[in-house]
């Protein structure tokens, strides 16, 4: 079993030794041997150094402990009667724990960077698809939204203010939104439908047993409201504007089995030029916070910044200009730009609205089947 040796940094001087020095020094220590330095620093409580001769080392920044390709020695003139080996187990356990949360967060930027692309391919295909294809799609992911919404209602940070409603309504109001796209669809309109489904929700939770709350009332209308009629415009974008695109390109080279030119509509445009430009948004937004952070943009969420927001705000608009190039839609820079500043606004307000609710349900992250990825929302409000 290797020996550790302890030493704490604020009480010994650190020798800046070169590699031939060390080669040389009669002091090196031994293959089984690992040299652990503590000393405190300003953000962290304990900065402690693993130095090994056989194993990759970690150097440390304030940003914690980063893996080292190169093995590294470090020689200390130290007192031998100053020696505290007694907490050198807990240090070491204390590293271990940085070295595991570390690994942690790398494991969920990759599972993010995975999800995002499968997530990507598969909506661009749908999208592109068109038809009763993105709407069963569409509605299908309605009503996995609609579902979240539901139990963050029923969940135990809001139920400690208010009276969720009753499971039941919940199920029903949530089968309601994944039919509201479909009947969209079919119909064209769904105006009659979204108040004969508040009419009867609203009869449901009036004649239900105990003493009936507005709260349950308030709560459910607005659940029809968000998860299911303004998903609803999604489908009125893309399969409603069905005015071809003449002035996009990749329409005279689309196959002709696939739909040819004509399947290139306004609406496939539009809705790829949207989709696209809310996910930028949001990408640059939290690249741009985590960088350049430093100005809350709201209590409401305390994460987001001004200066993630407006490098956001940039990538939006970026990004809708650029698309707008390539599918040569809209055909002046100035709409092309309009319609990034809409993009943006809305997926802004559609996020600080979940997170209004999270932060109401006491909990951190809505996405239970997307890790990384709550664009659901902003998508859903900016699609009015």
């Amino acid at each position: 079993m290797a020996t550790i040796s302890y030493l704490n940094a604020d009480k010994f001087k650190l020798l800046p030794l070169s590699l031939p020095s060390l080669c040389s020094c009669p002091c090196r220590f031994a293959s089984s041997q690992s040299l652990i330095l503590h000393r405190r620093f300003s953000k962290l409580t304990y900065i402690p150094l693993v130095f090994t001769r056989r194993r990759p080392v970690f150097q440390f920044s304030q940003n914690g402990f980063l893996p080292h390709r190169r093995v590294i020695r470090a020689v200390a003139q130290a007192e031998p009667d100053r020696l505290d080996e007694g907490n050198a187990e807990k240090v070491l356990g204390h590293t271990q724990d940085l070295i595991l949360e570390s690994q942690q967060k790398v494991g969920q930027f990759k599972n993010r960077i995975i999800f995002g692309i499968g997530i990507g391919i598969a909506a661009g295909g749908v999208v592109l698809a068109g038809g009763w294809v993105f709407t069963v799609t569409f509605a299908a992911a309605v009503f996995a939204g609609a579902r979240e919404y539901f139990e963050l209602v029923r969940s135990r940070g809001i139920t400690e203010g208010m009276t969720p409603p009753p499971r039941y309504v919940s199920q029903a109001c949530s089968i309601i939104c994944a039919l509201m796209p479909v009947f969209i669809m079919y119909h064209g309109h769904i105006d009659v439908s979204v108040t004969s489904a508040a009419f009867v929700v609203a009869m449901a939770l009036l004649l239900q047993r105990g003493n009936p709350r507005f709260a349950q009332l308030s709560s459910a209308i607005f659940g029809l409201f968000y998860c299911g009629y303004l998903p609803c415009f999604w489908v009125k974008l893309r399969c409603g504007l069905a005015a071809p695109a003449l002035n996009t390109r990749l329409g005279a080279t689309w196959p002709v089995f696939l739909g040819g030119q004509a399947h290139w509509t306004v609406g496939l445009v539009a809705t790829l030029i949207s989709i696209s430009s809310i996910i930028a948004a949001d990408t640059f937004a939290f690249l741009g916070g985590k960088t350049f952070g430093r100005t809350p943009l709201t209590s409401i969420s305390p994460k987001k910044t001004w200066e993630g927001t407006i490098i956001g705000f940039c990538g939006c608009i970026l990004t809708s200009v650029m698309l707008s190039k390539v599918f040569s839609w809209p055909t002046s820079l100035f709409s092309a730009m309009a319609f990034g500043v809409l993009n943006f606004f809305g997926s802004v307000f559609g996020d600080l609205t979940e997170s209004m609710i999270k932060r109401d349900a006491g909990v951190k992250d809505s996405g239970s089947l997307i890790p990384g990825h709550d664009q659901y929302p902003m998508i859903i409000i900016a699609s009015t």
